[in-house]
């Protein structure tokens, strides 16, 4: 038992070093508490180890990989988008956004991608190869450490990074960071033919294409800034309108106010 955890922790610890569950850790761990973050990626795993091992040691069975790849691509992508719109305000001079810092919210957004993303991965199918040789039991404690460690090291990473930076500049590069997820995971879904290297490429051109369209849109409200707009109440006389009166003679009230 405890050599089939210690071979779990391994397995899923070098194979997560580097995988886009660190990215996505690290770019969390930049929006929310660390321990919003690690809660939601351990109960993620817990969840994504479990049908793994059932896969693996009782059913022997496929999941839809490619269903599971689209809806977590479109999850990614509106993260990517809210989070955009969230911390890209209406103009410069306004005061930046505060990052959400609950615990409601923030839980199920990490639990949901990270359970989306991590299935059909390649972790999960190591967990489910291990599964069919050694105890099931063994193998889902081992994996869900392992895998949580791993992506411990990013969250520390990105509360290391995330003191040095703006919150509005690490809203916006949170968002840029979801939609590259969401289009690698699209094209991944959408094209299994494509190598690594043109996965990586076409799914950079989505954060490309948004960076370019906030600066655009910035540079255009800093060339065409907007007015104040005046409310006037119906009878209410403008004061530049009231002829001044003569020296030692009191000014004229406006009609609306005898």
């Amino acid at each position: 038992m405890i050599a089939t955890v210690l071979l779990s922790i391994a397995i899923v610890f070098l194979a997560e070093l580097g995988d886009k569950s660190q990215l996505m850790a690290l770019t969390f761990a930049l929006r929310y508490r660390w321990w919003v973050v690690l809660g939601g990626i351990a109960t993620a795993s817990a969840a994504v180890h479990l049908i793994s091992v059932g896969v693996g040691h009782f059913l022997g069975a496929a999941l839809p990989t490619t269903a599971i790849a689209l809806i977590a691509a479109v999850t990614f992508l509106a993260v990517g988008l809210w989070t955009l719109r969230e911390h890209f305000g209406p103009g410069d001079d306004d005061p930046e956004p505060k990052t959400p810092k609950a615990t409601g919210a923030p839980f199920f957004v990490v639990l949901s991608a990270f359970l989306l993303a991590e299935l059909g991965d390649r972790t999960m199918f190591a967990t489910a190869a291990l599964a069919t040789d050694y105890d099931w039991v063994g193998v889902w404690l081992g994996s869900t450490i392992g895998m949580v460690a791993a992506d411990a090291l990013a969250i520390v990473l990105g509360i290391l990074v995330g003191k040095h930076l703006p919150e509005h500049a690490i809203g916006i590069g949170s968002g840029l960071l979801f939609l590259y997820f969401g289009a690698a995971t699209l094209f991944g879904a959408a094209a299994p033919g494509l190598g690594g290297v043109a996965v990586a490429g076409l799914a950079a051109l989505a954060p490309a294409l948004a960076g370019a369209a906030l600066l655009l849109t910035r540079m255009a409200r800093r060339a065409h800034p907007a007015r104040p707009h005046t409310v006037h109440r119906p009878g209410a006389t403008d004061p530049a309108a009231v002829p001044a009166a003569p020296a030692g003679r009191p000014s004229p009230r406006p009609r609306s106010e005898r």
